[in-house]
């Protein structure tokens, strides 16, 4: 992983830092095949949203500037992000009622920082944390890239998340913890 290191962020640094992570994920996602990456604004808006979860968690990978984040929260059945999701089996939906399911909603590395680990460290490190009986995610169904290292990872494709009838539904993806 080189000289890259690892730290944890409370809620209030990842709100005072979200221009930061606004700019990585402009950086991260700028030629990304296979995506429509939001804009600037909407990805500030969504991680704000995001940040407010219940038992959000956040680890950033520095080199030594940002290299990368993860971050993700604790579901609730009775959420509107979670009532977004289709097709996802009974054993998974049931764990929402007892707060089991972690989702990753974000996970981006610089490309100068890609296939050396980082991605990776970060992932575990946060499900490591994250004590839940099932990770799930959500991938955008032209993002080989992601869907690639995901199943790498060891995750299956899990039901799909339909939150806008305008664009396609993405790919639910989840791991066992």
């Amino acid at each position: 992983m080189g000289n890259v290191f690892l730290r944890r962020l409370s809620r209030w640094q990842a709100e005072t830092e979200r221009d930061d992570f606004a700019d990585l994920y402009t950086e991260c996602y700028r030629d990304a095949p296979g995506t429509q990456p939001l804009t600037r604004q909407e990805f500030i808006e969504r991680f704000s949203e995001d940040v407010q979860q219940p038992e959000f968690d956040m680890l950033v990978a520095n080199d030594p500037t940002l290299a990368g984040c993860a971050y993700g929260f604790r579901v609730d059945r009775d959420s509107r992000w979670w009532e977004q999701f289709q097709g996802i089996p009974t054993e998974i939906d049931e764990l929402t009622a007892s707060r089991q399911i972690f989702t990753v909603a974000g996970l981006m590395v610089l490309p100068r920082q890609r296939h050396k680990g980082v991605a990776s460290k970060l992932q575990d490190r946060l499900l490591d944390r994250a004590n839940a009986a099932v990770a799930i995610t959500v991938i955008e169904p032209g993002n080989e890239a992601a869907r690639a290292a995901y199943q790498k990872w060891g995750w299956a494709k899990a039901g799909e998340l339909n939150p806008h009838a305008d664009i396609p539904p993405l790919e639910a993806w989840a791991r066992c913890l």
